[in-house]
């Protein structure tokens, strides 16, 4: 794919994925957490696998080691199982502009992981990063009036804590991807992903499932799902992979500043949410924080 039409790509993947926070902010109005995350992961497990099945790919399952499927099974309690759970339970009271902001420290996050797993040094500009990174983001979420004991700051927790479950599960995958394909890691993490929610879903005694209950909402709510689960995430995931091997992970994870830009946009047209100068500060922080925190030093 030629250079110029991926990085295209990837700006409408963040528009989308921007998109898809206010997405599931609507949906929590009208379906369970638990069921929306369910629902998504599995449409997003039957698209990756059926692409997988299309390319003829092998997966090799038969030739996994034990503990390359133990690997497996927590980046997908950690990507898929936790951080769906998380993230659909947060944005019931977190606004879609908290949310926006809260994402955009992924990149920061995982720098700081990395730091920390691989021992690699910590520049000044780097801590200075960090700290106005984290900064950003407490502006934005302690800025209400008693924001910390309030439902919302609970959502805004929760919706960090789920942040955090998907970077610290990426950063197991990357021994896995010196072995296989970006594909297959994404049908096998996402497939028991989506069949741990199912489990939880089975077994829980707060969301009765029958056909009234998902036909109440009515035919909206299921676009929305649709949408979420199939281009937001299956597909947008599987052009990320894509763009990461042709472009290289550092100038692809660049483009992740455009998620909180597109997210915050999309939550003032779609849902009418206040934007505030603590959200600029914000914003601003975030920003300039990532930017800072994850410049690799030189050699």
């Amino acid at each position: 794919m030629n250079p110029v039409r991926t990085q295209l790509l990837l700006i409408g993947t963040m528009a989308i994925w921007g998109l898809n926070i206010s997405a599931i902010k609507v949906l929590t109005a009208y379906l369970d957490p638990l069921l929306i995350a369910c629902i998504r992961m599995v449409l997003a497990a039957l698209v990756i696998n059926l692409t997988l099945a299309w390319s003829r790919r092998p997966a090799g399952l038969l030739g996994i080691s034990p503990g390359q499927w133990l690997r497996f099974m927590l980046c997908s309690v950690l990507m898929v199982y936790g951080n769906q759970i998380l993230f659909t339970r947060g944005m019931q009271t977190a606004s879609a502009t908290n949310s926006s902001l809260i994402m955009a420290l992924s990149p920061l996050v995982a720098s700081v992981l990395a730091a920390i797993v691989f021992r690699e040094s910590l520049t000044g500009l780097r801590l200075l990063g960090i700290a106005l990174g984290f900064g950003g983001v407490f502006a934005v979420v302690l800025s209400g009036p008693q924001a910390a004991l309030s439902e919302a700051g609970w959502g805004d927790a929760q919706v960090s804590a789920a942040m955090f479950s998907f970077v610290a599960g990426g950063m197991l995958i990357q021994a896995l991807a010196r072995q296989f394909n970006a594909l297959v890691i994404s049908s096998i993490i996402y497939t028991l992903g989506a069949a741990l929610l199912c489990l939880h879903l089975f077994l829980s005694d707060a969301v009765a499932l029958n056909l009234r209950i998902l036909l109440a909402p009515g035919l909206w709510p299921w676009v929305l799902i649709l949408f979420s689960g199939i281009v937001a995430t299956a597909m947008c995931n599987m052009l990320w992979n894509r763009a990461i091997a042709e472009l290289g992970v550092a100038r692809t994870s660049l483009f992740q500043y455009w998620i909180p830009v597109f997210g915050v946009g999309f939550a003032l047209l779609l849902l009418g949410e206040p934007f505030t100068a603590w959200h600029l500060l914000g914003l601003l922080g975030i920003l300039l924080g990532t930017y800072l925190g994850t410049r690799r030093p030189r050699r």
